[in-house]
């Protein structure tokens, strides 16, 4: 009879099938070093992991070994059993295996719990469940790593081992998974962005980054497209201060609300803290005047810096940083322009994504238990942002809990060439900031009123953008961002007057290029310019002089043939032009 097949899209069935992995993981542990200890060991996002606290120190290599292990249980297909006992038996229990890190969990339940086992084999494990049937159930398993971890993520506390693993039904999936994974190593932002000189990190600076003049082009093509379409899309740029006192964040909440993410300094004895949002600085320049309801919807923008407070263990390359620069923009409207407003933002975020090749999806997300404002204008605003998305057609998932303090939103979250998600851009609605600033503007009845707010990104940060597009492209960009749109490499120095009437030429055309006449090899200088992930690399050799062409390569479709000059730049010209992928 054929065996049921796993469903994997079952997130719940998943979570059991790495959670049971788990165990036959720690069961061969202790089959290996029977004195090894056993802390925690939980199914995560793409797999699972187990600390354990044992004097011998494991290595990659013995990864090999405890997979061998596995796989023994697993053919042996033993039953998973569980059974309950008293909090005071179940300590002794845990007492007479030796298992203290067990006993600490137990002690941390109340006096009336009932702890849960469960049993494979002669080996049992303090846990609530749920797993599979047997372990025989479990089909394609491979150990990835050994790294440290403090018991329960205290750095006060002794550092166990982890060993990572991950699993899939078939073989099949697993190795999909690891030729991903694999993928996704060579194309990390942090180890392209060095060999492109785009960006390096320094201990000078943890999670603040340095832009190298490659990353810079990349920076500035970026923000000035973002100015031309925010221009096109009737938004009025501003720039407000990095450093604004304790009273305007008091003012915000983000005092309350947000303290433990920001810096602080004072100056003349003053209170200041170093801005981790924009927002505020926006309302103070829309309050510096007053305004009619005919001068409404307004948009305001601002590439402004922020700073805020990461743990140094989350800081991640570009994705994760201590100071960035966001694509921020401010819309005030009148409560009947809210829906066309967010629908228009909405149809601004797609056309800029599709831009550059990405898919994505929408959460909204809803009011966190950490909030300010009443019920009524939470929900207003809630059903505001699913009534915009519902009347264009656009489908969400809802994400309860995760709104910012002062209102709800929607994510974006893009889609990279590995089936990575990243959020990025975001839509928040606010009935909070305006009133905390008494932002006002005179109504057709001549009276005030308050104005609603939108908050919105679209790039999320520059920074991280930057990181998404580099892992997305391997380093392969569009040709209108790239640092060098063209490498021109002699097979002589003979021949180098002529490539440098050819750079030239494409300068005048607004081309970023450069030359290569150093007396190397051809092989040589192509293997270099390739590992630079040049857009075009052009040999010149006494032919192409004579004919006054160029032997082209492109970066993403190989070999292109012998072009004329101008018709090789023409050709550029256009795909910068269309923004081409």
């Amino acid at each position: 009879m054929a065996k049921e097949k796993i469903n994997f899209e079952d997130e719940q069935i998943k979570s059991n099938y790495r959670h049971t992995t788990s165990h036959i993981l720690a069961q061969a542990i202790k089959n290996i070093w029977p004195d090894a200890k056993l802390a925690i060991g939980p199914s995560i996002k793409d797999g699972f992991y187990y600390d354990i606290d044992l004097e011998y120190k494991i290595t990659d290599q013995d990864l090999m070994k405890i997979m061998k292990e596995m796989k023994k249980l697993i053919k042996a297909n033993q039953k998973l059993e569980k059974f309950e006992l008293p909090r005071e038996e179940a300590l002794k229990f845990m007492d007479e295996k030796d298992e203290p890190y067990k006993v600490e969990l137990i002690q941390d339940l109340p006096e009336d719990a009932v702890i849960s086992f469960y049993q494979q084999g002669d080996f049992v494990d303090l846990c609530a469940g749920p797993h599979m049937e047997s372990t025989g159930q479990i089909k394609a398993v491979k150990l990835t790593s050994v790294a440290g971890a403090y018991w329960r993520g205290n750095e006060k506390n002794k550092m166990l081992q982890r060993i990572y693993g991950t699993c899939f039904p078939t073989q099949e999936e697993l190795d999909a998974y690891l030729n991903k994974i694999a993928e996704a190593k060579k194309r990390d932002h942090r180890k392209i962005g060095k060999e492109m000189d785009i960006f390096m990190l320094n201990d000078v600076g943890p999670g603040f980054p340095f832009f190298m003049p490659n990353g810079m082009v990349i920076r500035n093509e970026l923000e000035n497209f973002w100015r031309q379409e925010h221009k096109k899309h009737g938004y009025e740029e501003i720039k407000t201060p990095l450093i604004l006192n304790e009273q305007l964040w008091r003012t915000s909440g983000h005092w309350d609300h947000y303290k433990d993410n920001m810096y602080f300094t004072k100056i003349d004895d003053e209170d200041f803290a170093i801005k981790p949002m924009n927002c505020p600085g926006a309302m103070i320049a829309y309050k510096r005047k007053m305004y009619s309801y005919r001068d409404f919807p307004m948009r305001i923008g601002e590439l402004g810096q922020v700073h805020r407070h990461e743990l140094s263990g989350a800081l991640h390359g570009l994705m994760r940083v201590r100071t960035f620069t966001q694509d921020d923009a401010h819309i005030f409207m009148l409560p009947e322009q809210v829906t066309d407003e967010i629908i228009g933002v909405i149809k601004f975020i797609d056309e800029l994504y599709k831009l550059f090749g990405f898919k994505y999806f929408i959460e909204l997300s809803t009011r966190p238990e950490d909030s300010m404002g009443t019920d009524e204008e939470w929900n207003m605003a809630e059903n505001s942002l699913s009534e915009a998305m519902k009347e264009i057609g656009v489908d969400y998932t809802l994400n309860e809990g995760d709104g910012a303090f002062y209102g709800p939103k929607l994510d974006f979250h893009l889609e990279d060439s590995l089936g990575r998600t990243w959020q990025c851009g975001t839509i928040q609605l606010d009935l909070q900031m305006p009133q905390r600033f008494d932002l006002t503007y005179i109504g057709s009845d001549g009276e005030k009123h308050r104005p609603i707010m939108i908050h919105r990104v679209i790039f999320g940060s520059i920074e991280r953008f930057i990181g998404i597009l580099i892992e997305h492209t391997a380093g392969k960009f569009p040709l209108w961002i790239a640092p060098v749109q063209v490498k021109l490499l002699t097979v002589t120095e003979a021949l180098s007057d002529y490539a440098y009437e050819v750079k030239k030429k494409c300068e005048d055309a607004g081309l970023r290029v450069e030359v290569d006449v150093r007396n190397e090899k051809i092989g040589y200088k192509l293997r270099e310019a390739r590992n630079q992930r040049i857009s075009y690399i052009c040999v010149i050799g006494e032919r192409e002089e004579e004919d006054n062409t160029l032997s082209v390569r492109s970066n993403k479709v190989g070999d292109i043939g012998t072009l004329q000059v101008d018709e090789f730049i023409s050709k550029l010209v256009e795909e910068i032009k269309t923004k081409a992928i």
